[in-house]
């Protein structure tokens, strides 16, 4: 009589599983981490005149800067145009 002997089913299938849990697992890992990245370039972002800009205004004469002071009081002062 022949004995047929065949390999158990379980290894592979378990091996198929756990790769299967290994891709789940890498994905959300991955998600997780870009879904709560703490970092946000956008509030990194200068708005406004900066240190150059700053430098560059004291670099000025005082005889200029009160002309550049007379000149932004008088815009403030005009009245806005109608629309």
């Amino acid at each position: 009589m022949a004995t047929i002997i065949s390999a158990p089913l379980s290894r592979p299938a378990i091996k198929g599983e756990a790769t299967l849990f290994a891709e789940f697992r890498a994905f959300w890992r991955a998600f997780v981490a870009k879904a709560f990245n703490p970092y946000r370039p956008e509030l990194h972002y200068m708005r406004g005149p900066g240190p150059a800009c700053r430098a560059k205004q004291m670099a000025l004469s005082p005889a200029v800067r009160s002309m550049l002071a007379d000149i932004r009081t008088a815009k403030a002062r005009r009245p806005s145009r109608p629309t």
